[in-house]
């Protein structure tokens, strides 16, 4: 058995019902209410998840976090991060995709934005939304139900958490406000795409967990959609922006 989180097994709804409920509260504060205070918010909400899961018995092996998976995670981490730095580095020196790049939010100096990715991106959002999602989330709906409802409804919940940020991105990506325009409903559009992007993301970083057995493997890939996309983006913006 792995070690465990907490004592005691609640094989029922109530455990995710309640992430599911702190995830919420913590998206509004971080995407409304305290928006400019979510480096003190976001490490409150990873203690609270940390908490939940000890107080339901979780093990660390039911989050992805057992010792003997820490090989096999990073092997698959690091088959992740190669491949989007490939993907990205094609896309950027093609014209046409090169615009997707062009996102305000990494309008930085290259330095900074590599400093961004290795601290807030991978801290802030990565490792939080990984132990939340793909982790407590993921283990407390399989415990329940298995892994085909773990994987929906952690996904559902992934891609709904996405709602509040993707009411931006059409001011902030060129490539995206270009495409929606200033037509009527295009925020709406924009942000059904970027919920339903992040859905289907969310099955895949599932699918990565499952098959890895470990948390490590959709940190890893996660990590490099989101810290690379910052490095990437800077050096377009300084390049071609």
């Amino acid at each position: 058995m792995g070690r465990r989180f907490g004592a005691g097994c609640h094989a029922s709804w109530l455990p995710a019902a309640a992430v599911i409920v702190v995830i919420l509260v913590f998206n509004l504060l971080n995407n409304w209410l305290l928006a400019t205070a979510t480096a003190f918010i976001r490490p409150i909400e990873l203690l609270l998840l940390v908490v939940l899961a000890r107080s339901f018995g979780l093990t660390l092996a039911d989050v992805g976090l057992a010792r003997t998976t820490w090989k096999r995670g990073l092997r698959w981490a690091g088959a992740a991060i190669g491949g989007v730095a490939v993907a990205f580095s094609v896309a950027l020196a093609l014209p046409l995709t090169r615009v997707a790049f062009l996102d305000r939010r990494a309008e930085m100096g290259v330095g900074s934005a590599v400093l961004e990715a290795a601290v807030p991106v991978f801290v802030g959002t990565v490792l939080l939304e990984e132990f939340a999602f793909r982790g407590v989330l993921w283990a407390m709906v399989h415990r329940v139900r298995g892994p085909t409802y773990a994987t929906a409804i952690s996904s559902v919940a992934f891609g709904l958490w996405h709602v509040l940020p993707a009411l931006g991105l059409h001011a902030d990506n060129r490539a995206i406000g270009d495409l929606a325009g200033d037509r009527p409903g295009a925020v709406l559009a924009v942000v059904v795409l970027g919920v339903t992007s992040a859905t289907l993301v969310g099955v895949l970083l599932c699918e990565l967990r499952r098959r890895s057995g470990s948390l490590l493997a959709p940190i890893g890939l996660h990590w490099a959609t989101n810290g690379l996309g910052y490095v990437f983006a800077a050096v377009a913006w300084a390049t071609f922006g």
